[in-house]
């Protein structure tokens, strides 16, 4: 038997819910109508809804109250608010009180339409991602069980996100969870690290370009926005787009339509913007390095991703998850880790997050025998990272090199500073060569640095 969704529609006027009720109508949907608050209650009291639009303005009170209802007691059920055109502040305040997205009035039928669809595939997307959430974001520390139903929440909703947390948290994971669980997830989800882009280069990037509309643009070419029409675009390190970009990117997210360079009208878009930065955002604002009206459009709801400093109780399992998938890629038995190297990790504070847990792992497992972990295996830096120096010539994190502080202290004066470091730096790999009987895969992992980075280092220095 199949069941026919149904639809509430509060308005206190007519013709905006019998064009409602027409379109939805005509997509298969029974529709039930409310003039008010109170009726808008007493019909959500006695029926289970697939989809509920709301007026701003009620005689009896604000649709406000509707969604804050339906968020509170009805939390499966995606509402949406309409607002009179302009009405910002208004539908910013929807989407953080649970709103799924808004509809301005006059309603466009395009407009609503697609809303429609994408909610309506909101529960059943809902319920198939919970499992993959729980088996990608690791973790059974409140805070990630809070994180991810926080998830679940969000990605019902069309709000802008913004990501904040440490570098190697996975922020661009938690993004592509929310784009996974939403209904944009048959959409496609397009990553952007706003830092990588030449200044030059970002409006043609961001909205794509004509032909001949500057020196080397042989053909049309779509922008980001035009990548990610009907599904996410994420945009990491958003704190570092320049004020030109900041300005073009406001534009784009209130008006949802980009004019390509060199072209002389705009394309409407269908974009979720989910931005995220390691930086302090608030800050920037208040230094004036960041606009502040960018700022609250982009910052409707903000999701914060625990360090793993604050979750230790997950390192543990954590680190043997990554294990098990090293083990899986090398073709080896499952790599363990020994009572001394567990208390180990257990007790760091780990500044590079789980990135930083992935890596020192990588490393210990190049350098174990039989593929148990040791204390002795493992290189934990005595200092942050990011709080001190590079700690070798070789590269950050990588193993202290042979000479001596003292003789060091006394020839660095004597002699330029590349002759120097180049010394350090052969007198490093020669010792790592030796210790790991000029196996140059194990040395490369002692140092801290990729095969590839030791090979170019070996012919540099004349190393045979």
């Amino acid at each position: 038997m199949v069941t026919t969704r149904c639809a509430l529609i509060v308005d206190d006027e007519r013709d905006i819910r019998e064009l409602l009720v027409l379109t939805l109508t005509r997509m298969g949907l029974r529709v039930e109508t409310a003039a008010d608050l109170g009726q808008a209650r007493e019909c959500l009291q006695r029926q289970r809804y697939d989809l509920c639009f709301t007026d701003m303005r009620l005689p009896d009170g604000s649709g406000q109250s509707v969604i804050e209802l339906i968020a509170q007691r009805y939390p499966e059920t995606p509402v949406a608010m309409i607002t009179a055109y302009g009405s910002v502040d208004a539908a910013v305040n929807a989407l953080k009180a649970g709103a799924f997205d808004f509809v301005t009035k006059p309603v466009d039928l395009n407009v609503l339409r697609r809303l429609v669809q994408n909610a309506l595939q909101l529960g059943e997307q809902r319920r198939a991602q919970q499992q993959l959430t729980a088996n990608k974001l690791q973790g059974e520390s409140e805070s990630m069980q809070q994180l991810r139903a926080t998830i679940t929440k969000l990605a019902r909703s069309q709000a802008p996100v913004y990501i904040s947390g440490e570098s190697g948290v996975g922020k661009e994971l938690v993004a592509r969870l929310i784009h996974e669980q939403g209904p944009r997830s048959d959409g496609p989800f397009v990553p952007v690290n706003c830092g990588a882009i030449p200044s030059e280069l970002m409006e043609s990037e961001f909205f794509g370009h004509k032909k001949g509309s500057f020196t080397g643009a042989q053909g049309d070419k779509d922008g980001l926005f035009q990548a990610a029409n009907g599904g996410t675009l994420f945009l990491d390190e958003v704190a570092e787009l320049p004020v030109h970009m900041q300005v073009k990117l406001l534009r784009v997210i209130q008006e949802k339509s980009v004019r390509p360079v060199g072209a002389n009208s705009e394309q409407a878009i269908d974009t979720r913007i989910l931005s995220a930065t390691h930086k302090n955002l608030a800050q920037l604002v208040a230094d004036g390095r960041f606009r502040h009206d960018l700022y609250y459009r982009i910052n409707v709801i903000e999701l914060r991703v625990p360090p793993l400093r604050e979750r230790a109780e997950d390192i543990l399992p954590l680190a043997q998850s990554i294990l098990r998938r090293l083990a899986a890629e090398n073709g080896d038995a499952p790599y363990t880790l020994d009572a001394d190297a567990g208390r180990r990790l257990s007790g760091y504070p780990f500044p590079g997050n789980v990135r930083e847990l992935e890596n020192i792992l990588e490393r210990a497992v190049a350098l174990c025998d039989g593929g148990v972990i040791t204390d002795a295996d493992l290189y934990l830096p005595q200092s942050s990272p990011l709080a001190s120096p590079v700690a070798s010539p070789i590269a950050q994190g990588s193993a202290a090199p042979a000479v001596p502080v003292a003789e060091s202290a006394g020839r660095a004066p004597s002699e330029p500073l590349t002759d120097f470091i180049e010394q350090v730096e052969r007198e490093a790999i020669m010792k790592a060569l030796e210790e790991c009987r000029y196996n140059k895969t194990r040395a490369a992992a002692k140092l801290g640095i990729t095969f590839r980075a030791l090979r170019y280092k070996l012919k540099k220095l004349g190393i045979d």
